[in-house]
């Protein structure tokens, strides 16, 4: 029951929305989100979507930061073949979702590493019915970077669920995907008015490019 998705221009830095808010990376206390790369949903972009692969490279990048800052990575995934029960009136909506087909993988560019944590998707909320804020409030993290897919549903659904509980969400503009280029840009305005701060991935990677700790030495040399 997904849409066909037609490529269009990710946001440019220059024609983002203006931020309430004024905060500023800090790794020490930053968790990046992947949200929701399944090839079930990207699927939707069609083959070969210049759109994905820029927002693809655009999370690596920030997967790759994440990583140099300590900071740690998270994904969402909705699980294939769910009870009714358990799909409640998501199944309305958009049907009885994912199946056991193998596009309930992580997109391959962007598979989970060791030590990252996937996260089980009820709800657009990554939040719901999983252990996600306790396991940010344990670990100290009171800020929340969020890329990934559908940015008008799940996306900012999970930003303001996470603003509701004190946690700063910071979403990336172009490194996030949507039906239409209207529903990204409302998004964007949303959370730069009403719950989050709206940035570039490039400006995210700048901050947290500040935070990367020293490479370990690969030995002396002889």
């Amino acid at each position: 029951m997904l849409p066909a998705i037609a490529p269009y221009p990710l946001p440019a830095a220059d024609s983002l929305p203006r931020n309430r808010a004024d905060w500023q990376l800090d790794a020490p206390h930053a968790a990046l989100l992947i949200h929701d790369m399944q090839e079930y949903f990207i699927d939707a972009f069609g083959s070969d979507s210049p759109m994905v692969a820029t927002v693809i490279e655009n999370i690596r990048a920030l997967r790759e930061a994440a990583d140099a800052a300590g900071v740690p990575v998270f994904y969402t995934a909705q699980p294939p073949n769910q009870d009714p029960s358990d799909r409640g009136l998501l199944g309305d909506f958009w049907g009885p979702g994912l199946t056991n087909d193998g596009r309930q993988a992580i997109v391959n560019d962007l598979a989970p590493r060791d030590g990252d944590t996937v996260l089980t998707k009820w709800r657009y909320d990554a939040f719901s019915r999983s252990d996600f804020e306790e396991i940010l409030a344990g670990d100290g993290r009171d800020q929340l970077i969020i890329v990934g897919v559908y940015a008008h549903i799940g996306c900012l659904t999970t930003a303001t669920s996470a603003f509701m509980r004190d946690v700063k969400p910071f979403l990336i503009a172009d490194a996030m995907a949507d039906f239409t280029p209207e529903d990204h840009s409302h998004t964007l305005d949303f959370a730069a008015s009403r719950c989050g701060l709206v940035t570039d991935t490039a400006s995210a990677v700048g901050q947290l490019a500040q935070f990367a700790r020293p490479a370990a030495p690969v030995g002396a040399r002889g």
